[in-house]
């Protein structure tokens, strides 16, 4: 079974910076579109940022140009780094993989943002 570990979350003040990692069992890592979901408290869960197996990347517009998504394949790897944290970027940040129709979930990593 596939396991992905969430974690780097925490409480950070307006402005601040916390990265993400989320690390993924198995030799398939490689393979993976890795995708950051959030899910802020009492709302649905949205994407945040996402990379393909080849490195592509895409964002959520409410992220873009403060959010960068990265992997390291060599480490089993997924990053987001995480810039000029807003309020309104508390949520629970989960990971998710997937190749062809086969997709696992982390249990998420907890982050507030506030004075």
């Amino acid at each position: 079974q596939v396991q992905l570990v969430e974690s780097g979350g925490g409480l950070v003040q307006p402005g601040g910076s916390l990265r993400l990692s989320c690390t993924v069992s198995g030799t398939l890592f490689r393979f993976y579109a890795m995708t950051w979901y959030r899910q802020p408290p009492g709302k649905q869960r949205e994407l945040v940022a996402a990379i393909t197996s080849g490195g592509s990347t895409d964002y959520a517009e409410f992220v873009k140009g403060r959010f960068t998504i990265s992997r390291d394949n060599a480490k089993n790897t997924v990053y987001l780094q995480m810039n000029s944290l807003k309020p309104e970027d508390t949520a629970v940040y989960l990971c998710r993989a997937q190749v062809v129709r086969a997709e696992y979930w982390g249990q998420g990593t907890q982050v507030t943002v506030s004075s």
